[in-house]
């Protein structure tokens, strides 16, 4: 058979993904041959020795965001390869998982059955500590993931006092989870910890969980043991007095908000006094339209999907791009980005003539969304199950710590958006918070950054500001802004930045003729 170079790397990707569907591999489940041609073409990472990550080759050099999509399933891989059963997160990073963080730990510490003390050094200054201690591994675990967890309770009971301090969201939202009756069974069953059940009391109390508290603490005054309540949160709660939770995602959501809220308030101008009025407004914002189609937030995908392994073994994947290929991509992109805009505009006019920003957005985004791609897809450059909804596959973002949630939470953190935007009085609040969070969640494949700035401007356009476009000369403080919101949870610059844009756009001389029809 002649020599096909296209064709032998589609098969060894699809031996690949028949052997990982994790994307992780050990060294012995491929042959040599393929783990050499795989890493020579970039799609294959070498994780520590002899483990490795599937992915695809577009990282750039020191660019380490592959790794924070990879993280877990490395970890699930390499502890179930190792201990099989016999091992626990900590109480902090099974807590962690069960209110659904969304960074990747600097050091997770996982508890085993064997084995002395050893740190796992691993990709961009993170490790694991494997830590033995057979006795306090959990008669049962719960699975997130793909890692084994100490059960929500136990966890709470376990973790040390400046966890509510130190991660006080995830504290929160884990108390607001819990049943007491689990609490009462986990204390009661053989983890009698008195000043652990009194943190719990009080942190219970401190939240408005007055009935759980009271339970809990009269089922152990039952059993016999004094408790005496102490508070071990040291900030405000961040969800409503009293709010309990089934899982964990729209409760982040509301907390996010509460915590940014401050902040955003802080450093935005107040709306004008007059609304402004419709028609003006929306000639404006037409003046302004090609220097508001700049291009968006590049989003990559680093997963080895069946798509891609077909292009290859077809002979049309070229990583230096066609440039009539490329051209047609972009002619596609720009029409749409222009379709969409269009859909935008008469969403800004139902929300001038006085409908509400909050449900005029949750009525009309998912047509700004199929806006912006149909083009491509009439075209034949998107499949048609592009335009279906939220994405369905695990997304990252380039050069980012952050990773946004997994596919199956989306639906829940989009409603809890939503619901966000209408409470929200302030159209600051709604306009900045409404594009991080929107990025945040990353609800869909691509377009997040476009269809998240429409947000904002419909939501800016909804006090009366003016129309916010966000400069291409600045897009590294706008990623660094929102990088900082993301990981570190601070909002400020991110208000500061839109506020500076906006103020500047106001200044936008009309770029041309305006296009098409309002």
């Amino acid at each position: 058979m002649p020599v096909n170079p296209q064709r032998d790397l589609a098969e060894a990707l699809r031996r690949a993904q028949a052997a990982a569907p994790s994307h992780i591999l050990r060294s012995t489940q491929l042959p040599r041959r393929d783990r050499t041609l795989l890493q020579q073409r970039g799609f294959l990472v070498e994780i520590i020795k002899g483990w490795y990550a599937l992915t695809t080759p577009q990282a750039r050099p020191g660019d380490t965001t592959f790794w924070h999509l990879h993280f877990w399933a490395f970890v699930s891989a390499y502890l179930q390869a190792r201990y099989g059963q016999r091992y626990c997160l900590s109480p902090e990073h099974s807590l962690d998982l069960w209110t659904a963080g969304t960074q990747t730990p600097k050091q997770l510490i996982v508890l085993t059955a064997r084995g002395g003390v050893f740190t796992l050094k691993l990709p961009n200054d993170s490790s694991i500590l494997l830590y033995p201690n057979r006795k306090g591994l959990p008669a049962a675990t719960e699975t997130k993931q793909g890692v084994q967890v100490m059960p929500l309770a136990l966890a709470l009971i376990r973790t040390t006092p400046s966890y509510f301090t130190r991660s006080a969201t995830n504290a929160e939202l884990a108390l607001r989870m819990v049943r007491p009756e689990e609490l009462s069974r986990a204390l009661l069953a053989g983890e009698v910890n008195v000043s652990a059940a009194s943190r719990i009391i009080g942190g219970l109390r401190h939240l408005g969980l007055d009935e759980s508290a009271a339970r809990l603490e009269a089922d152990l005054l039952a059993a016999g043991l004094p408790i005496k309540p102490q508070n071990p949160f040291a900030e405000p709660a961040r969800l409503p007095v009293g709010a309990v939770l089934q899982s964990p995602y729209a409760g982040r959501i509301e907390a996010l908000w509460s915590q940014m809220r401050p902040d955003v308030l802080a450093h935005f101008p107040a709306p004008p006094r007059s609304r402004p009025d419709p028609s003006r407004y929306l000639r404006r914002v037409k003046e302004i339209y090609t220097h508001d189609a700049y291009h968006s937030l590049s989003i990559e995908g680093y997963q080895v999907t069946p798509e891609l392994i077909q292009r290859i073994a077809d002979g049309a994947w070229d990583p230096t791009a066609n440039p009539q290929d490329q051209a047609q991509v972009n002619a596609m992109a720009a029409k749409g980005y222009h379709e969409a805009f269009q859909q935008v505009l008469h969403s800004v006019r139902d929300v001038l003539d006085g409908q509400s920003a909050a449900k005029v957005a949750d009525r009309d985004l998912q047509n700004w969304y199929r806006a912006l791609f149909s083009p491509s897809v009439q075209a034949g450059i998107l499949p048609a199950t592009a335009l279906a909804g939220y994405r369905e596959r695990r997304v990252f973002i380039r050069g980012s710590e952050h990773v946004p949630p997994a596919t199956e939470a989306v639906p829940a953190l989009m409603e809890a958006l939503f619901g966000a935007l209408a409470r929200e009085a302030s159209p600051a609040v709604r306009a900045v918070l409404g594009h991080f969070v929107f990025v945040f969640i990353h609800p869909y494949a691509d377009g997040n950054g476009r269809i998240g700035r429409f947000l904002m401007n419909l939501m800016l356009a909804s006090g009366g500001y003016h129309w916010a476009v966000i400069r291409v000369d600045r897009r590294q403080n706008y990623m660094a802004a929102l990088e900082k919101a993301s990981v570190q949870g601070e909002i400020s610059d991110f208000a500061k930045f839109v506020a500076g844009e906006m103020k500047a756009s106001a200044n936008l001389k009309p770029f041309g003729r305006a296009r098409g029809p309002l």
